[in-house]
């Protein structure tokens, strides 16, 4: 008898340069693919997804088709049992998976791992429809209203590409990053978990001063100062702000303007901090040190905030040693990818 097919299937975390807390808002981001990349390497066959991670305790033994990945333990395993669900998935997978990505980070650990889920299960389509499928699983699993800005950018990267990705329209624009820029990801040591953070309640805020304005990454700058409810009017007035900041970044990054990006980080930060009410006061150090640092022409807060860790812009001479706890230099790398073992 021959032995069950194996796979490898790799998916890449993302950082977003600009544009946070605008995704599910139907607005506009700019986040990049990164070489950090979470690895399934499994066995298709059997009625089980039995996974081990060489980064979390316990093994997922989920019988298919599954019924409920909310309630799947461990809690881990809910995203690989979300992404099966959603799939309708009846053939199993037996393997191991090995992630380069810090858990907690704000780098889409959690999309990376479900989109290469899905690869390994067998998906078959395009980008967008994988990225559709993986954020469906993870609100399936977790409750938490996400956007689609993580699993698209996993699924679509492009090698020396940021993506400039509407949200409205699910499209992108593929914008080259100059060489000569160097991007780096801090960990400010702080941890989060949108499940248990003020997530979800920041939509909710958005949502209620769209029901007055509109689109908010349309509505007009006027219509938003004169709302009566003082947080929703800061919620909109980040989303329109924040939207105009990433298309004037994309277009800046294309021409080779780091000074006006990395300037256009720091008022995003400042809109994330002020009116977006998710950074944190270790975030604010974060990035007040970096921005002293010579060769630094921005940083922020990235991901939705409530620690994690910051994205710095800078010359390739920067020096950013003993900056937070952890930094990794990356690089706008390539999406998702399966194949045979």
């Amino acid at each position: 008898m021959n032995p069950p097919p194996r796979v490898r299937a790799v998916a890449p975390g993302r950082v977003n340069l600009i544009g946070d807390h605008t995704d599910y808002m139907g607005g506009v981001v700019l986040p990049i693919a990164v070489q950090l990349t979470t690895t399934i390497e499994a066995a298709r066959h059997g009625d089980v997804l039995e996974l081990t991670s060489t980064q979390f305790d316990g093994t997922a033994r989920v019988p298919l088709p599954v019924t409920d990945p909310a309630d799947v333990e461990p809690a881990w395993a809910r995203y690989p049992a979300g992404v099966a669900a959603k799939l309708g998935a009846t053939t199993g997978l037996v393997g191991t998976i090995r992630s380069e990505l810090p858990p907690g980070a704000g780098l889409s650990s959690s999309a990376a791992l479900e989109v290469a889920t899905a690869l390994a299960l067998g998906f078959e389509g395009s980008h967008l429809e994988l990225a559709r499928r993986c954020q469906q699983a993870e609100q399936r699993a977790t409750g938490v209203p996400c956007g689609i800005m993580d699993q698209l950018a996993s699924a679509a990267g492009q090698r020396g590409h940021a993506m400039l990705i509407d949200c409205a329209s699910e499209t992108i624009e593929h914008v080259p990053v100059p060489e000569d820029l160097a991007i780096w990801v801090v960990h400010s040591g702080e941890e989060r978990s949108l499940a248990m953070s003020a997530y979800a309640r920041r939509r909710e805020e958005c949502e209620l001063a769209e029901a007055t304005l509109g689109p908010l990454p349309s509505a007009p700058l006027a219509a938003i100062d004169s709302l009566g409810d003082p947080v929703a009017r800061a919620r909109a007035r980040h989303v329109r702000s924040e939207c105009q900041r990433v298309r004037l970044a994309a277009s800046s990054l294309a021409d080779g303007d780091a000074v006006t990006v990395g300037r256009l980080m720091v008022a995003s930060h400042r809109s994330l901090r002020d009116d977006f009410e998710v950074s944190t006061p270790t975030i604010d150090a974060l990035v007040g040190e970096a921005l002293r640092r010579r060769g630094v022409h921005g940083a922020r807060l990235t991901g939705a905030g409530f620690g994690g860790c910051v994205v710095v812009l800078a010359s390739p001479r920067a020096d950013l040693a003993d900056l937070g706890t952890q930094r990794w230099r990356v690089a706008p790398s390539d999406g998702a990818r399966v194949g045979p073992i």
